[in-house]
């Protein structure tokens, strides 16, 4: 399955999701993925509904070409891809896997380019050798523009349309060390479009902490396709969060993809576990804390709308329920709704009584209540009224 050409903002509008957790998101520091994880990532990938997976860099050694055969052997519903760097070697690394589709990486910005001793004719050199012959052996090949946002614009888009040219089938616009920002990415895809109808993909890290933000943004924009990794796991702070950019395009309205979001919460966790890497409680849509609410005004509406305090239920994710803390800014509402789960009717002034008793407690603990805490308190005020 191509691509097409072009994709509108428009109600229904499909872009194209590409994930490369088993290619950037090893390659945070630190993480390795056994083949037994990699098979068991894919196939969850495959079953959320990504689009694409870029499964993996075969020249890095025969045992990455052996998973990634491996994984091209199950015949997953999706594009499989192999990464590789501009030199013919490493493509025919990647023949030997079999993947649909190759990704080749070029250097576009002066400082990549002076770091390789390299000009940008030799880019175009490269571009007019390697694209023709890999697409002997690939269904789809991508070419991807490193450090794309610090390169010369004009030389951006001297790289796009030399790559059409050549016959790409998709230009990856890379945020090598997560500069961009929404805005500039609107002006930087505006910009490329004007110039080429070649399919764009955007590959946002997350350095300044905008890497989903810039994503959804560059979909806006008109690219037709952006690269993401499950926790957002990838080098130094990470790449755009798949969860996050699943969950955003579904509340927008304006995107349909075959991302399954109900599966997200245990995809998340299996990567977790595989990477060593844990998921921290406020990581958004799938952290301990996405659906923890301690404040008393947002669980006494919490109990009136779920949706009051929260801008998609858990179960859009696999998970059960939101959870209650007890705790120093909690209500009499939130009281009584604890115990009344346990089978005690708890009238107002009592809870009310029994808050106060909370936050002095909450206070000098520094911390929320445990649920056995709170049964304690009260026990003992039974204890005292007899």
């Amino acid at each position: 399955m191509r691509i097409e050409s072009r994709t509108s903002t428009h109600s229904g509008s499909r872009p194209w999701i590409i994930d490369t957790t088993l290619r950037d998101g090893e390659q945070a520091p630190g993480v390795v993925f056994s083949s037994a994880e990699k098979i068991e990532i894919a196939c969850l990938l495959a079953g959320a509904g990504v689009n694409e997976l870029e499964v993996g860099y075969p020249a890095i050694s025969g045992e990455e070409r052996s998973t990634i055969r491996d994984i091209v052997a199950l015949k997953l519903p999706v594009r499989l891809t192999s990464w590789a760097r501009a030199k013919w070697q490493d493509i025919e690394d990647a023949c030997i896997c079999g993947t649909e589709a190759i990704h080749i990486s070029f250097p576009v910005s002066a400082l990549y380019l002076e770091l390789m001793e390299r000009d940008y004719s030799w880019v175009q050199e490269q571009l007019q050798e390697l694209i023709p012959r890999a697409k002997k052996y690939f269904d789809v090949v991508s070419v991807g523009a490193q450090d794309a946002t610090r390169a010369e614009p004009e030389l951006l888009k001297r790289f796009v349309l030399d790559a059409e040219a050549c016959g790409a089938d998709r230009v990856r616009i890379a945020d090598t060390v997560g500069i961009a920002t929404p805005s500039s990415v609107i002006k930087l895809v505006s910009f490329l479009q004007s110039a080429s109808h070649t399919a764009l993909e955007f590959h946002a890290h997350n350095d300044l902490g905008m890497a989903t933000a810039n994503a959804y943004t560059a979909l806006e924009a008109g690219c037709q396709a952006v690269s993401v990794s499950v926790t957002g796991l990838g080098e130094r702070a990470g790449n755009a969060a798949l969860e996050e950019l699943a969950i955003a395009l579904k509340l927008s309205g304006k995107y349909k993809t075959g991302i399954d979001t109900r599966k997200l919460s245990h995809l998340c966790t299996a990567v977790s576990k595989a990477s060593g890497r844990a998921i921290e409680d406020q990581k958004p849509v799938v952290g301990k804390s996405a659906f923890q609410h301690e404040s008393g005004i947002h669980c006494s509406a919490l109990l009136k709308h779920p949706l009051s305090y929260q801008p998609f239920l858990p179960d859009e994710i696999g998970r059960d329920k939101y959870e209650m803390i007890i705790g120093k800014h909690s209500g009499s509402a939130s009281i009584q709704y604890f115990f009344s789960e346990r089978g005690i009717v708890m009238p107002r002034d009592e809870a009310n009584h029994l808050l106060a008793l909370v936050r002095t407690t909450a206070t000098e603990k520094k911390r929320a209540l445990k649920p056995e805490e709170l049964v304690g308190i009260y026990n003992d005020q039974l204890l005292v009224k007899q």
